[in-house]
């Protein structure tokens, strides 16, 4: 039986880098290249369209620690400027590389959840086979759609 994923969990399955639909499966073959499936469940990950957005979030987001923080340091302690660039580069480079990937993954778990690109397609054609009726019988829920359309 498929399982209706929320909005919340889709984006934290993508933050963790996992496949929004399964939360199993990687959703990376490389450091910023989406799989094209999930190995486990075989979602289709190539309509997503990503493209900056996971950049710009990341820039807004280490921005908004770097910047308080640098000034916080400078008019309280006052270093020179060397110490200042020895401090804050390298925490600023690896905060955006550390957050890049997971943010990418986040914002192909919206887009999966939300049906937008492609995704809408590929929802589409997910069928739940199988679902337990209220007496406990398994039955196919293909079979009702197909009458539900029929008597339509």
């Amino acid at each position: 039986m498929t399982e209706t994923v929320s909005l919340p969990k889709a984006m934290l399955r993508g933050f963790t880098m996992k496949c929004p639909s399964c939360g199993r499966g990687h959703l990376f073959g490389r450091f910023l290249k989406v799989a094209d499936h999930c190995e486990v469940c075989g979602e289709d990950f190539t309509p997503q369209r990503a493209d900056d957005f996971p950049a710009y979030l990341v820039i807004v987001v280490v921005g908004h620690v770097v910047v308080p923080a640098l000034l916080w340091m400078e008019m309280t302690y006052a270093p020179p400027a060397w110490l200042q660039l020895a401090i804050w580069l390298p925490f600023t480079l690896f905060s955006a590389l550390g957050l890049l990937q997971p943010t990418k993954g986040a914002i192909v778990g919206l887009q999966w959840q939300l049906g937008m690109e492609g995704f809408a397609a590929t929802r589409r054609r997910a069928v739940p086979v199988q679902a337990r009726s209220s007496v406990g019988r398994t039955r196919d829920l293909s079979a009702v759609a197909q009458r539900a359309k029929a008597e339509a």
